[in-house]
């Protein structure tokens, strides 16, 4: 994508901790060649005729706030959909995601973008091992006792199939879920029976019941989130320790580390100003 930035004469921003710490990695590990002057920070990008612009975001499965659903709900303080613009969601839907993910394509579309997604382009390649890099490992690695982890029960079977496929003995693969109990030793591993697993709600010290008005409090801090700033002032009102926000529900603290500074400058400034 840099590459093909570079050669149409088109210049990028970044959108998004990860998406800036994972260039810049893969960058200075030699993996990624980002050509000179090709990166630019975001507000100096909107500058740019919109033909000039590419804008590499995360949000690929439309967390809430996250730069992507900012910008089909036309609230992103820098990038305004319009039509003509080209959307490319280069990520699977990840199970239980598909109604989020759809809420902001519809939206993309509404504003006029063209949207391309595993649904109707071939833009995506799997991360996930294949069958052969799984046995691969196997074969490799030669492990006393082998539990497959990740994915539903379909993914955890299959697995255990490749393992006894590449010759793992069956009284070794232990195809177990969530509350199932394994002990294990130097020499072996059994089942030994079943525990309590599953949601658990906590509200302070209280556990498992919850009333209607603590629910009704954690919807509200889901659907709106809640900011809080602590610091510490000396008598003569000057700030000593501080500030320190905390939030819920807010906004992804790890993609958002800039917005959180200028909430602290924020609120310097305010106390600055403010009369003794």
């Amino acid at each position: 994508m840099l590459t093909l930035a570079a050669r149409h004469r088109r210049r990028v921003a970044l959108l998004g901790m990860s998406m800036q710490k994972n260039v810049t990695i893969a960058a200075e590990l030699g993996y990624l060649r980002v050509p000179d002057d090709l990166l630019l920070p975001l507000e100096e990008l909107a500058g740019l005729p919109p033909a000039r612009q590419v804008i590499l975001s995360t949000g690929s499965q439309g967390e809430p706030n996250s730069a992507l659903a900012l910008m089909a709900a036309q609230e992103h303080k820098y990038v305004q959909v319009a039509p003509g613009d080209l959307v490319i969601i280069s990520a699977r839907v990840i199970p239980g995601n598909e109604r989020t993910i759809g809420r902001v394509v519809n939206a993309l579309y509404r504003l006029g973008a063209e949207v391309l997604y595993e649904d109707n382009a071939f833009v995506h390649v799997s991360g996930h091992a294949s069958q052969e890099d799984l046995k691969r490992m196997l074969t490799l690695t030669r492990p006393l006792n082998f539990i497959p982890v990740h994915g539903e029960y379909r993914h955890l079977l299959g697995h255990a199939r490749l393992a006894a496929g590449v010759g793992l003995p069956a009284d070794r693969i232990f195809l177990i879920e969530d509350g199932t109990g394994l002990e294990v030793t130097k020499t072996a591993a059994r089942v030994v029976g079943k525990f309590p697993a599953g949601r658990v709600l906590v509200d302070g010290k209280s556990v498992g019941d919850i009333g209607a008005v603590v629910l009704r409090d954690r919807q509200l801090l889901a659907e709106d989130g809640l900011v809080a700033v602590s610091l510490v002032v000396d008598a003569r009102g000057a700030v000593v320790a501080g500030p320190e926000i905390a939030s819920r529900g807010f906004v992804y603290v790890k993609e958002n580390e800039p917005l959180l500074e200028e909430l602290k400058a924020a609120v310097l400034a305010a106390l600055a100003a403010a009369e003794p």
